[in-house]
């Protein structure tokens, strides 16, 4: 039985220059859909073609080719993180919460690869 549940939805987020162009690029060569642009966030999120599989665009300043982050979907972020915590998983401080939109938590593999859970907070 996994230390922390994990509902069937999972978020590639990539680091971007300029999200609004990289949203429309996908949606261009990929067929990605927009699903929504969170200006006060720098984050933009695509539907892909694959069910449950979304792309998440995060403005950044200088972005880092090759940095993919897997964000798992949860239902309670609170449940899950004390879980992986007592199990001696490594987060990153705090959760952090955009209210009515989503909580996320990073943490670490054994390698120092950084994952991230996520909790939608539209439903």
């Amino acid at each position: 039985m996994p230390v922390a549940q994990l509902d069937n939805t999972i978020t590639l987020a990539l680091s971007v220059r300029d999200r609004h162009a990289s949203a429309q690029w996908y949606g261009e060569h990929l067929g990605f859909r927009l699903i929504h642009h969170i200006d006060e966030a720098g984050w933009s999120e695509m539907r892909t073609l694959t069910e449950g599989v979304t792309l998440g665009l995060g403005e950044q300043s200088e972005p880092t080719p090759g940095n993919t982050v897997p964000v798992f979907g949860v239902a309670d972020i609170a449940t899950a993180r004390t879980a992986l915590e007592r199990a001696g998983v490594s987060f990153d401080g705090e959760t952090e919460t955009i209210e009515g939109m989503v909580s996320t938590a990073t943490f670490y593999d054994p390698d120092g690869n950084a994952l991230m859970l996520a909790q939608d907070l539209t439903r």
